[in-house]
């Protein structure tokens, strides 16, 4: 099979460097680099990549000007990559706005493992944006990273033991999604009502890049939306966020109340956080006082857990492949009979309040 085509647009020539060496060390991947936008435009007329990492801040035009010429002439999944954190989140959030796909933070010097995780993430997140299904829209150390062993759920809490709580009047419902889910996620929660049940979502995103994206959905929802904390209270009304990178965060229950917990961890299905882990701390602690959700998303995250929610007597949804940026997570789900329903995006939030309110 041909290999996947990556196209790296960036201004510094370490940067390009170092994405090579952690793009090829995938033998599935081939990789070109620019310079910038104009040379990369070059590039494209001669071979059209099947993905493009683009720079956000370069000298001759940004990234995010780039990103809106090429969706409007000729559609190509972009991976928006920034050394930026939080003083560049909303210029990422535009991105994602205009078309692109995810967002990647470049590496960083740190931890070994730490480093080998995140060339992982790279990576899987390349090869899921190169499978993407573009939606029309409106008008560095370099560290070998060696075999990665890919880890399930198991690795942060053990499986359901079938004593979760029985039903009681109150609900929760823990949402898992990936490439496309931003903008999936945002059509969703702005269908919900204010006293809508109380949310825990995982979004596969970069670390601290969920602070700027919980506050913009808190700008355009009638629900309250945040990045979750340790011990957060999950309640009524409120969507807690996993924040990205570094943790999982998990499904508790004290007393008669739900809480968030937020933990470290390994990568569990290559992820971190993971769907997985909070979909089995629902299925653990909740049992059939849960609904499950599984969106768009590349590779398998989720698929387990949602089926161990189900198990356990939660009712599970899965977006439909027709309305799927990417139709991995749901597809996984749906093949291992996960999902009670198989729905389009846009009747999610109806199905979910209905789930709750039985």
């Amino acid at each position: 099979m041909r290999k996947t085509r990556v196209l790296v647009v960036d201004d510094s020539a370490s940067v390009r460097q170092a994405m090579i060496a952690i793009l090829t060390a995938d033998p599935e991947l081939e990789v070109t680099t620019a310079s910038d936008p104009f040379v990369a435009a070059r590039h494209i007329r001669q071979v059209v990549p099947d993905v493009i990492l683009l720079d956000v801040e370069m000298p001759r035009m940004d990234g995010l000007t780039f990103l809106r010429k090429l969706m409007a002439q000729r559609p190509i999944p972009v991976v928006m990559c920034s050394s930026l954190v939080e003083e560049g989140s909303e210029t990422l959030l535009q991105a994602l706005e205009a078309g692109a796909v995810d967002v990647i933070l470049k590496p960083r010097l740190g931890v070994v493992e730490h480093l080998a995780d995140a060339h992982v993430q790279i990576r899987e997140t390349v090869k899921g944006a190169a499978r993407a299904r573009l939606r029309a829209r409106p008008s560095a150390r370099n560290v070998p990273d060696g075999p990665q062993r890919k880890l399930s759920a198991d690795a942060v809490l053990p499986p359901p033991s079938g004593n979760a709580m029985s039903r009681t009047t109150e609900m929760v419902v823990c949402i898992g999604a990936s490439t496309g889910g931003t903008e999936a996620l945002r059509e969703v929660l702005e269908a919900l009502p204010a006293n809508a049940p109380g949310m825990v979502v995982v979004q596969h995103m970069p670390e601290r890049f969920t602070r700027a994206f919980a506050q913009r959905l808190d700008s355009l929802c009638a629900v309250d939306v945040h990045e979750a904390a340790d011990g957060d209270t999950v309640m009524r009304g409120r969507v807690l966020i996993a924040p990205g990178g570094l943790r999982h965060t998990l499904l508790e229950r004290h007393g008669a109340r739900y809480v968030v917990a937020v933990r470290e961890g390994p990568l569990v299905s290559r992820h971190r956080p993971s769907v997985d882990v909070l979909f089995r701390s629902a299925a653990r602690n909740a049992g059939a006082n849960a609904v499950g959700v599984i969106m768009t998303g590349m590779g398998d995250d989720g698929a387990r857990g949602l089926l161990e929610m189900k198990q356990a007597g939660a009712r599970t949804i899965a977006q439909d492949e027709a309305t799927s940026v990417v139709f991995g997570m749901p597809k996984e789900a749906i093949a291992r009979g996960a999902a009670d329903r198989v729905v389009p995006l846009g009747r999610i939030a109806r199905e979910l309040l209905q789930a709750t309110a039985r």
